[in-house]
């Protein structure tokens, strides 16, 4: 396996992630329901998110906590739902990519998940 190198590899990593998370029994309903995601719209905007976060090279200009609180107040999002979120991102990440930014992308995940819920809780 090879480690993010790219955007598009971000995107595919995106693509992957979000195929699960939206069939997933815990937290789809929070992209099909509650927030209505379009993936279209979606998958672009996360992957500056990402890209932003790997190469600090992408164009993401929301306030993803922000973004975050707005859903939790209209389903809470609880412990649960981070920790599956944060399973199914670890393991899209480690059956597609191994390497540095592989790592750093789930170490990321990590300390993004941990801020939102002491700040959404």
């Amino acid at each position: 396996m090879k480690d993010i190198t790219s955007r598009q590899d971000i995107e595919f990593l995106m693509n992957a992630f979000y195929k699960d998370a939206f069939t997933d029994p815990t937290i789809g309903v929070f992209f099909t329901e509650i927030a209505k995601v379009n993936l279209e719209e979606h998958i672009p905007e996360i992957t500056d998110f990402w890209e932003q976060q790997l190469f600090r090279t992408g164009n993401y200009k929301k306030n993803v906590m922000q973004i975050h609180k707005n859903l939790s107040s209209k389903k809470k999002l609880e412990k649960i739902h981070f920790d599956t979120w944060l399973s199914l991102f670890h393991k899209t990440v480690d059956r597609n990519f191994k390497g540095e930014k592989a790592h750093l992308i789930k170490t990321r995940a990590l300390s993004i998940v941990t801020v939102m819920q002491l700040k959404i809780e």
